[in-house]
């Protein structure tokens, strides 16, 4: 069955929650998977998976407690990166998917990391043929960890959706370029009506429990230097969260240090780049193209 131009929903059940996932592309063509941000959806890959799906079958999958996916049950002990791998290996066991090429962005690349490093999930390690980071790395600012966790733990509410999409213009900035289409859609996919009438992010809001619970979640140094697969790392030029001392460190350790690394400076972009413009879609597909064709 071929994909819309809007893509396919479909929900599995993994490690005992319902996770959604948006499918695009042939089912027998090479997978990418691509997972997104912190306190976002799968529909961020909308662009990404337009771009591949002529020749590559695309899963965007929601995170636990994030858009049409289940709400965890114990926020304290599965809103970490362990858990996430663990779904994730459960999605592509239950798919029959054997070999990915991982596109994550932000939290999603952390997601990716561990999972190619097969030290959570070592069924994972052998599925991971590219890895793609999009503004991630196995060392975050502290500052940005901070600012992130204060807007995304305390979701504001508004009684227009307008109002959301004002907030998320904001607070979203550094993502760069965005159509206002684009703009429409990404707050109309992160949208979720309380009791009371009003509209919020539509994530929960426990999920920053990750850095109450795990503060050493995404120092995760030990998994990137674990990993022996060709790495694609996009940094926004203006990025608060990567900083040019650990994209150095990348360089020189783990996949860096193996010749497998690939960086790429985004101009005009903080943290992340948005992936929906040619230049940024290009780069990726290069890379995984190449990994591909290695494959061969």
């Amino acid at each position: 069955m071929k994909s819309t131009p809007t893509g396919i929903s479909r929900y599995a059940n993994c490690a005992g929650y319902e996770l959604h996932y948006t499918e695009w592309g042939d089912r027998d063509a090479p997978v990418v998977l691509a997972w997104h941000g912190l306190a976002r959806t799968g529909r961020d890959m909308d662009e990404l998976a337009v771009h591949l799906s002529p020749d590559y079958r695309v899963l965007c999958p929601d995170t636990l407690g994030r858009g049409l996916s289940q709400w965890s049950r114990s926020p304290k002990t599965e809103y970490n990166l362990r858990f996430y791998a663990r779904m994730a290996a459960d999605l592509l066991q239950q798919l029959d998917v054997e070999r990915v090429h991982w596109v994550g962005t932000s939290m999603g690349g952390a997601i990716g990391t561990v999972a190619a490093s097969g030290l959570f999930e070592p069924s994972l390690k052998s599925r991971i043929l590219s890895l793609t980071l999009n503004d991630n790395g196995p060392q975050l600012a502290q500052a940005a960890i901070d600012r992130i966790r204060e807007y995304a733990g305390s979701p504001p509410a508004f009684d227009t959706v307008t109002e959301l999409e004002s907030f998320f213009r904001q607070v979203y900035k550094p993502y760069g370029w965005l159509s206002d289409a684009q703009w429409r859609r990404l707050t109309e996919t992160s949208t979720r009506r309380l009791a009371d009438g009003r509209v919020t992010p539509h994530y929960d809001p426990a999920m920053v429990e990750q850095f109450i619970c795990h503060p050493d979640d995404y120092l995760i140094w030990d998994h990137y230097d674990a990993i022996t697969v060709p790495v694609l790392c996009l940094r926004g030029r203006d990025s608060d969260l990567l900083l040019p001392e650990t994209v150095q460190a990348m360089r020189e350790r783990g996949p860096g240090a193996a010749y497998q690394l690939t960086v790429v400076e985004v101009p005009d972009c903080g943290h992340a780049p948005a992936l929906n413009v040619p230049s940024q879609l290009d780069e990726i597909t290069r890379f995984i193209n190449q990994t591909q064709q290695a494959q061969l």
